[in-house]
C-alpha cells in the first residue's frame, strides 16, 4: 500500500472511489487501525460520491512506530488532574493531525472533509484548529473535548481501556470479544463479528505499546473548548446514548462550543460503528458534506 511522510513518521494509508470526487478523510481512535473503517462503510461512502481516505496514525496498523519511547501514563495524566506540569510526550494532537495533513498532501488534495472517531475526533478537531483553512466540514465521532468535566468514562469502560492486552493470540481475541461487550452498541453486539475483527486486527499488527504514547498524546494535548468555540468550519457531531468508553456528554459538549454545529444523537450506538447503523451514518455524513459543497 502507499505511504505518505511526515518528517521521517510514514503514515499507511489507502483509498477508495474516483479522486475526482470531493476527498474525505476518516480518522481513527487510540490502538484502532485503519481497517476499523470497515472496508464495505468506506465503500458506501465512496459510492455516494467521496473520495475516501483511511489511514494508520502512528504508533498503530503498519504506519511508524516510536519502539522504545517510554511515557508514564500514569504521571501524565496525575500531572493532568491536579493542574500540574505535564511532563514530556513523545507527540500530541496536533503532530498526529499534521500526519494526518501529511497524507492529503501526499494525495494532492488541498481541502478535505474529515471525520474522526474517538480519539480521531479529537485529531480532526485539532486539524480543524490548526488548519481550518484546509477544512472543508468536520464531523467528530464519539469523542470529546478534552474537558474531563465531559464524556468521562464508565468505571467499567475506563478499567478495561487500561488493561493491558495478552501478547498470546487467542488470549488476546478472548479479551478483545470481552471488552467488546463494555463498549459496543448494546442492541447490535455481534459476538462472532467481533472475535472475527479482533482475528484480523491481530494478524495485521498487533502493538499495544503505541496505547501509552497516543494516550499521554491526548492527556498532553489538554482541553480544547476555548479554541473549539473559535471555529467558524461546518460541523457535525454524531454521537451515542449508549457509549460507555465517551459518555454523550462528551458529543454534547462539542456540538454546544462550536457554532452552528448539528448534533446527532443515536439511542441505540456505543462506542463504535455497528453495521445496521451505517445506512443512516452514511446519509448524514454525504447530507452534511454536500451542503457545504454547495
Amino acid at each position: 500500500m502507499p505511504r505518505a511522510d511526515n518528517n521521517g513518521i510514514e503514515l499507511e494509508y489507502d483509498t477508495f472511489g474516483d479522486p475526482s470526487d470531493p476527498a474525505l478523510l476518516l480518522v481513527m481512535g487510540i490502538t484502532a487501525q485503519m481497517t476499523s473503517w470497515d472496508d464495505a462503510f468506506c465503500r458506501l461512502l465512496a459510492d455516494r460520491g467521496r473520495f475516501v481516505i483511511r489511514f494508520d496514525n502512528r504508533d498503530c496498523g503498519l504506519s511508524t512506530k516510536l519502539d522504545g519511547v517510554l511515557v508514564d501514563v500514569g504521571a501524565v495524566m496525575g500531572a493532568a488532574m491536579t493542574g500540574q506540569p505535564i511532563p514530556p510526550v513523545p507527540y500530541t494532537l496536533s503532530d498526529m493531525g499534521g500526519d494526518a495533513m501529511a497524507v492529503l498532501d501526499e494525495l494532492g488534495i488541498d481541502k478535505a472533509h474529515i471525520v474522526g472517531a474517538s480519539m480521531g475526533g479529537m485529531i480532526v478537531q485539532t486539524m480543524a484548529i490548526d488548519h481550518p483553512d484546509r477544512v472543508l466540514t468536520l464531523t467528530s465521532i464519539m469523542s470529546t473535548v478534552g474537558d474531563p468535566a465531559y464524556g468521562s468514562a464508565t468505571p467499567e469502560a475506563m478499567v478495561a481501556l487500561l488493561a493491558p492486552p495478552p501478547d498470546e493470540r487467542d488470549l488476546y481475541i478472548n479479551q478483545s470479544v470481552d471488552t467488546g461487550k463494555i463498549f459496543s452498541s448494546p442492541r447490535y453486539y455481534d459476538e462472532v463479528q467481533a472475535r472475527a475483527r479482533a482475528t484480523a486486527s491481530f494478524d495485521r499488527s498487533f502493538y499495544p505499546e503505541g496505547a501509552s504514547r497516543q494516550l499521554g498524546a491526548i492527556v498532553a494535548s489538554g482541553d480544547r473548548s476555548a479554541a473549539l468555540a473559535s471555529l467558524s468550519v461546518p460541523t457535525l457531531v454524531i454521537h451515542g446514548r449508549a457509549d460507555a468508553l465517551i459518555t454523550k456528554s462528551g458529543g454534547e459538549r462539542t456540538a454546544e462550543l462550536i457554532a452552528g454545529a448539528n448534533l446527532v444523537m443515536l439511542n441505540d450506538m456505543g462506542h463504535d460503528l455497528p453495521e445496521p447503523l451505517w445506512p443512516f451514518i452514511v446519509d448524514v455524513l454525504i447530507s452534511h458534506t454536500k451542503h457545504a459543497i454547495g
